[in-house]
């Protein structure tokens, strides 16, 4: 572990309260999930070990829904239903359509989970008094689109076409418009295109690149995370420049991220969450969290790659560049 990540996780358990506080002995907890992603991921394995070191252990006092995870969004509705008749302890979700599905299922059941626009997406009344049953993390990143798009113009400054990959389930059409209104601003044609499957990650690519594309930013989605390698080797089979959301693109050779770690925001925010509704906390007593920290990261061997000179203003303002 990193110095600074040790200082940080010993900053945020100080924060979270006593373990034994509101837990039942002898009682077994049941945690029910709706996740696109595999339950290998790190930022999974992070938020299980965040339980752990608060009490809650498998095979001991919790039991996790280990079919929740996987999913394709199809299968969301069906599995919350089987979640709501099992009476799970709490359901943790992840994404705007996860969430709302949950929501629709169930009015009892606390839900946890994040999303890019809870509000908007009538999840919770709002960030400070979330009513209902739901609460999590609001990521923010329709906000930081606009800001990933100024980054990628920075790095790529002859590109006068660009492309934006988006998931119409999260990214509205109003976002879309102020987003290519925000780009003609800077003299930028900003194509959008939109996919909600996997099968058309590709072809989208493709098309963007095929259109002219001369750089492309990925908007936020957890179709486009879960399949990030899929996205990954196309971008760089096609030599296109590309900016995302989480850093972990960069981590595994994107040229450009902007945004908050996703294991981060498992293990010090939707962990918390969760244990404060395992010990009796009401998700509408929980304001819903936005992400504190956000990282610009540049993949210098990726430049490289593509031919570029990042500039040194860029360089100034990342928090990590990778050799």
């Amino acid at each position: 572990m990193k110095r600074r990540e040790f200082i940080t996780a010993l900053g945020v358990a100080a924060t979270w309260p006593f373990t034994a506080r509101a837990q039942q002995p002898g009682r077994v907890y049941r945690l029910g999930s709706l996740h696109t992603s595999l339950r290998t991921a790190p930022y999974h394995l992070a938020f299980y070990e965040a339980l752990r070191e608060q009490g809650f252990i498998e095979e001991q006092n919790l039991s996790v829904d280990e079919r929740g995870y996987g999913l394709r969004l199809d299968q969301f509705r069906e599995h919350a239903l089987e979640l709501v008749a099992a009476q799970v302890d709490v359901i943790v979700c992840a994404g705007d359509p996860a969430m709302k599905i949950a929501r629709e299922v169930t009015t009892s059941i606390p839900i946890v989970g994040n999303g890019v626009d809870l509000v908007g997406s009538g999840v919770v009344h709002s960030l400070a008094k979330p009513g209902g049953n739901a609460t999590g993390v609001n990521f923010l990143a329709t906000d930081l689109d606009g800001k990933r798009l100024e980054v990628l113009v920075q790095a790529v400054p002859t590109a006068r076409q660009i492309a934006a990959l988006a998931d119409p389930n999260l990214s509205s059409p109003q976002h879309l418009q102020a987003l290519q209104a925000l780009a003609r601003g800077r003299g930028i044609e900003l194509s959008i295109y939109r996919l909600t499957k996997v099968e058309e990650i590709e072809g989208a690519v493709e098309s963007a690149k095929r259109d002219g594309a001369k750089a492309l930013n990925m908007l936020p989605s957890p179709l486009f995370f879960v399949n990030r390698r899929i996205i990954l080797s196309r971008v760089e089979l096609l030599n296109l420049p590309a900016i995302y959301e989480w850093a972990e693109f960069a981590d595994e050779g994107g040229l450009l991220a902007y945004g908050p770690r996703l294991k981060n925001i498992y293990r010090d925010i939707m962990a918390r969450l969760v244990v404060k509704v395992l010990r009796g906390a009401k998700p509408e007593e929980l304001p819903v969290e936005q992400p504190t920290q956000f990282e610009l990261v540049v993949n210098l061997k990726t430049a490289r790659m593509l031919g570029l000179t990042i500039p040194e203003a860029l360089f100034a303002r990342a928090d990590e560049v990778i050799e």
